[in-house]
């Protein structure tokens, strides 16, 4: 029997406009002032600050000897230009110019302005309809990538040290079909965790004959083994193949990509990494600078909205009325851009100084001042959501006294002392290896003498703990860093 009823229930839907900020708050400083230009060049009403400057001087020079009429014509222009203001409402446009800081020291950015591997795939990502722990897991991944663009550290193991780190629960099996998501980004097979998979996944995404495509992903999956060590006969034999089906299969999978990210993976390593802050100390006040001075400062082109206002006001024929159409959405999507950038900035300067004052001791003292500290602390103090925290946080770097360090650095669980005194998993890694390096190299310590001595110090930790940050920290056990002298 059919039945019909009605339910009510809420749901969040991302606006454009919301769904633009978002993508601008994880881009870098440098990735941003390329998005900057793009838009530049899509978007005829926006315009650089200094463009418009070169034309007003150059119209001062023309005027200087017509002062009377140059008079009338500022009079004229400023009602003009209360109209437009009136049109576009000041609520609205708070922000039409983008404003750096008023600080005039210039860093000069050493990194390319070519993308990297890693900013790619995250791009990649950030189109997947993910949760928030779901997109920290990919990012996660695509951050462990080798060289040739192989994931070489265990899933499971990410997986758990997102758990322990960061308080996210995902499940292997979700972890799973995530990683299978990447692996078909582009270039396809990225982030698989051996030759024979990545080869698979390549062959699947091939275009060519279905049938070759079917025997060639035989090969890889059942006879990997015979393929790797040549013995093509053996496969011909097994799979009862014709000499023309084996060649055309072999040569389908000779056309595959054995490294998919090589030659594009680790580009920042090869340069020094530009800041997206600047934090140092004057006249014994610490001060954050988003270091943005390279960024082209933008602004609405006032002669297309001049145009844009006398098509308003009259009478307008059919071609008219789509140039007034033309210019609205423009106009629309200029102010909008402008907008998110300026909350853009806001964000970054309030997380960061956020994150300052929580780390005081950090940026007074060194990493040894290392506090406790995970996206939900900064989230509470400022009042935003943990998922905007996560955004800023990855692949955004500061500069302070102490160098330079990924905003990731600062984050970390803690564990809390025999005095009551909280630690930062940072600061027992650190500890773990200054251990290691003053042992006797005749006679290392074992870690479960590691963490007996950090016992001692009031600081209680599993022996296993301290087995998961030496491998973190790629320290191999006792008896191999045993010296025989």
């Amino acid at each position: 029997m059919l039945t019909i009823s009605q339910k009510l229930s809420q749901q969040q839907r991302l606006s454009p406009q919301q769904i633009q900020y978002q993508k601008l708050l994880q881009l870098n400083n440098l990735a941003l002032e390329q998005r900057i230009k793009t838009e530049l060049e899509m978007n005829p009403l926006l315009v650089e600050e200094m463009e418009l400057d070169t034309e007003q001087d150059e119209k001062e020079k023309e005027s200087e000897t017509e002062t009377e009429v140059d008079a009338a014509e500022e009079s004229d222009k400023a009602e003009e230009e209360f109209s437009l203001e009136d049109f576009m409402n000041d609520d609205e446009l708070d922000h039409e110019k983008l404003n750096r800081s008023n600080d005039e020291e210039i860093f000069q950015p050493l990194a390319p302005q070519r993308k990297s591997l890693y900013e790619y795939l995250r791009e990649q990502l950030m189109m997947l309809d993910l949760d928030e722990n779901l997109y920290m897991l990919g990012e996660e991944i695509i951050g462990n990538l080798d060289a040739d663009g192989y994931l070489k550290r265990d899933l499971a193991e990410i997986v758990q040290e997102l758990e322990l780190f960061e308080h996210v629960k995902i499940d292997l099996k979700d972890a799973e079909n995530l990683l299978k998501r990447i692996q078909k980004f582009d270039p396809i097979g990225i982030a698989s965790r051996s030759l024979q998979e990545c080869l698979i996944v390549q062959l699947q995404e091939a275009k060519a004959d279905d049938y070759y495509k079917y025997i060639a992903i035989k090969i890889i999956e059942d006879y990997y083994d015979e393929f790797s060590k040549r013995r093509f006969d053996i496969i011909k034999k097994k799979m009862k193949l014709t000499d023309d089906t084996l060649k055309e299969a072999l040569d389908l999978i000779q056309k595959m990509n054995p490294k998919p990210g090589e030659g594009n993976v680790d580009i920042v390593e090869m340069n020094q990494v530009t800041p997206d802050f600047i934090v140092e100390k004057v006249n014994n006040m610490w001060i954050v600078t988003l270091n943005d001075k390279s960024m082209p400062s933008i602004t609405i082109d006032q002669k297309y909205l001049e145009m844009f206002d006398a098509n308003k006001r009259r009478k307008r024929s059919d071609r008219e009325r789509e140039t007034y159409k033309f210019l609205r959405e423009k106009f629309e999507s200029a102010k909008w851009f402008i907008a998110c950038i300026q909350q853009r900035r806001d964000t970054l300067m309030k997380i960061m100084r956020a994150i300052l004052e929580l780390q005081y001791e950090f940026f007074e003292k060194g990493p040894k001042y290392l506090k406790p500290m995970i996206y939900k602390d900064i989230a509470d103090m400022i009042g935003m959501d943990i998922s905007t925290i996560s955004r800023v946080v990855n692949g955004k770097y500061v500069q302070s006294p102490q160098g330079i360090h990924e905003l990731k650095y600062f984050f970390s669980e803690g564990l809390s002392t025999d005095t009551g005194e909280e630690v930062s998993n940072k600061h027992i890694r650190e500890r773990v290896k200054e251990i290691i390096e003053s042992e006797n190299k005749k006679a290392p310590y074992s870690d479960e003498k590691i963490a007996k001595m950090l016992q001692a110090e009031g600081i209680h930790v599993a022996r296993r703990t301290i087995a998961k940050y030496r491998e973190m920290l790629k320290i191999p056990v006792a008896r191999l860093r045993k010296e025989n002298m």
